[in-house]
């Protein structure tokens, strides 16, 4: 009889369908770094890239969960198909891939999705189920800060600026999931971090609440005054890691190619 510990074959086995991700992501990447940063062709790169490098940073999120709570004990994350990196696997395909694309070509964010189904009944102890929640997130962040590597090194000669522009966004959307998914909202990881440390009858109150809390976020997003504040610590924390408002500014510009900006001026222009 097959226990619950069996491995099947390919259950930790990369997805084609994410190497096929990647695969769009290098290419578009190389078209962005050839082009010649101007007109509609750098604009489908660049947004064909960061879309493409947005929906691996995803899958990684997602990856970082899974891969986190298998060692902590659930060992169920295998046969679910979450170590494969296949995006299709996730308990909400739609909302792990479809809505974050959406925020993202609707304004400009990483709005974090979700969701990884984690069998917590499994894992004994309330640090590993902190960490399991904070994984996600801190993938964000690694992802940041090899995206403004070359800021922060001061390695940029030599590198276009078609390229320069859509690290910079890619950085910012990066460093916007990182915070949004750190906040102790129900449904978000901060949440989840905190949410093992909290009483019975406080995380039962709580629940009900989890559905709403990411469009909760993205609703309050819209507000001005709140708007200007976030965006205020994503530059701050951007500007800490060497990237200029101009980079993240034309990088969004050149992502929204359909909005008909046709020549995107050099750094020193």
């Amino acid at each position: 009889m097959t226990t619950a510990t069996t491995r099947r074959p390919g259950e930790r086995r990369i997805s084609p369908v994410f190497l096929g991700i990647v695969a769009v992501m290098a290419v578009a990447g190389w078209a962005a770094w050839t082009g010649s940063g101007s007109g509609n062709a750098a604009g489908v790169a660049v947004f064909v890239f960061v879309t493409a490098a947005w929906v691996v940073s995803l899958c990684l999120h997602e990856y970082a969960h899974a891969r986190t709570a298998l060692h902590s004990g659930d060992i169920s994350v295998g046969s679910k198909g979450y170590l494969t990196l296949n995006p299709m696997k996730y308990t909400h395909a739609v909302l792990s891939i479809v809505l974050p694309v959406l925020f993202l070509i609707m304004g400009g964010i990483g709005l974090p999705g979700g969701a990884v189904f984690i069998e917590r009944g499994r894992i004994r102890g309330r640090w590993r189920h902190s960490l399991i929640s904070a994984a996600g997130p801190l993938t964000n962040v690694l992802f940041a800060i090899v995206c403004t590597a070359p800021f922060w090194l001061g390695a940029l000669d030599g590198v276009p600026d078609t390229f320069r522009y859509a690290l910079g966004f890619l950085a910012l959307l990066q460093v916007t999931a990182a915070i949004l998914n750190f906040l102790p909202v129900p449904g978000l990881d901060g949440y989840g971090v905190l949410e093992p440390w909290l009483s019975y009858g406080v995380r039962r109150q709580v629940e009900p609440f989890a559905p709403f809390g990411m469009l909760a976020v993205f609703a309050l997003l819209w507000i001005p005054s709140i708007n200007g504040v976030f965006f205020d610590a994503v530059d701050a924390v951007l500007r800490a890691l060497g990237v200029h408002p101009w980079d993240t500014y034309w990088g969004q510009q050149l992502y929204r190619f359909w909005q008909g900006t046709s020549v995107i001026p050099p750094l020193n222009g």
